[in-house]
Parts: C-alpha cells; sequence; structure tokens
C-alpha cells in the first residue's frame, strides 16, 4: 500500500513512460545540488547512458552556459544533443576530440562523470581548470586516482548517490515541462516481450531507455 506522502501527481500531459523517468532525474538533480551553482559555467558530462544524458538536462537547467558530453556510442551522444548538450563528441572514434574542444572554448569548470569507467574520468581530470569540481555519478568499482594532479590544481571531488528530496522536484519539472525525458525513451514493450526488452537495453548503439509496459 501507498500512503498520501508517497504519491505525487503526474499533471495529465506527462506520460505514464514520462513519469518513470523521474526517479532517475532525481537521481542527476541531486549530483546538480552536490555540484553547487551552475549559472555560468562550463559542464563536461562523460557517459551519455540515461544517467549522463539527464545529467545534461539537468545542467542545462540549472543555468550551465555549455555543456559538451562525451560517449564512445552515436545513438546515445544524440540522446544527449535532443537533452540540451551543446557539443556530443564520440572520444572512441575521435580520442582527441575533447582535448581539441577544451583547447579551443577553454577548461571545464564542472565535470559529471556519468560512464563508471577510469579510463574516462582520467583523461578529462586533465581537463578541469584549477579548483574545479568532479562529480562522480556512475559506479565502476575502485579506480586509481592521480593524486598530484588532485593536490596541485585543487580539484574538489564529490561522490553523489541515489537522491534526497529532488524526486518531487523531478515531478514537477516534467508536469511544467521544464525538462523534456520523451525523448530519452528508446522503446516502451509489453511485459511479455521483457526478454526482448532487456536485450535492446542492453544494446547501447541502439538504446538509450527501454521500459516495460505492465497490462
Amino acid at each position: 500500500m501507498v500512503g498520501e506522502a508517497q504519491a505525487v501527481p503526474i499533471a495529465a500531459s506527462v506520460s505514464m513512460a514520462e513519469a518513470a523517468m523521474a526517479e532517475p532525474l532525481a537521481v542527476c538533480l541531486h549530483a546538480v545540488q552536490r555540484a553547487g551553482p551552475l549559472t555560468g559555467r562550463r559542464v563536461l558530462v562523460t557517459g551519455c547512458g540515461p544517467i549522463g544524458a539527464l545529467a545534461v538536462a539537468a545542467a542545462r537547467h540549472a543555468g550551465a552556459t555549455s555543456v559538451t558530453a562525451t560517449d564512445v556510442q552515436d545513438f546515445a551522444l544524440e540522446a544527449a544533443r535532443r537533452a540540451g548538450a551543446d557539443q556530443a563528441l564520440n572520444v572512441g572514434a575521435d580520442p582527441g576530440a575533447l582535448a581539441a574542444d577544451a583547447e579551443a572554448a577553454g577548461p571545464f569548470d564542472v565535470l559529471f562523470e556519468a560512464s563508471g569507467n577510469a579510463a574516462a574520468l582520467r583523461g578529462a581530470l586533465d581537463l578541469i581548470r584549477p579548483r574545479g569540481i568532479v562529480v562522480q555519478l556512475g559506479l565502476g568499482g575502485d579506480v586509481a586516482l592521480p593524486m598530484n594532479l588532485l593536490v596541485t590544481r585543487e580539484l574538489d571531488i564529490r561522490g553523489t548517490f541515489r537522491f534526497d528530496g529532488e524526486f518531487d522536484l523531478a515531478v514537477e519539472l516534467m508536469n511544467r515541462g521544464r525538462i523534456e525525458v520523451r525523448p530519452l525513451v528508446t522503446a516502451t514493450l509489453p511485459f511479455e516481450q521483457a526478454r526482448n526488452a532487456f536485450e535492446l537495453a542492453a544494446d547501447r548503439s541502439r538504446a538509450v531507455k527501454v521500459q516495460l509496459r505492465f497490462g
């Protein structure tokens, strides 16, 4: 049984498929809160799965001046563009693309690392300005960190896990049309096709977020 306090109303304009995105969006809104003010900041998001793409949308909503996203899958990068990324770079196809972007536009103020990949984190650290902020969203196990770089450039690494009071905010933003999540839902399949749904969701060349429909 769900108590009244646990129920958050959704607008008539918000579908159930969109409403189901409130939980991952809340995770990203919490990450933005952990980063601090983003107005006027240049933001980098590494990893463009559902969390990375929603982190792009959350950073854009929070006032980031520019948002650059990286991934190794073009399908995921297209989702990041739809979520509001100014640049979406395939660092698998062009390993030097991110460094070239930083050289042209300047270092990043804030990194949201959403890939859980040690190489992605390590490569991005070189492109964060002194006293910049790194928010780790993706979980990928323990990784080695370049402590001399962190210390000499006074980088601030902040962990973020799930969310606190951001769930209601996530629903409110969707209700008001302030954050659009519909483009990130690749497919909604009936429960009877669960196997197909999981296979599709595992293929990052074809899917971002796949949902199951019951009834």
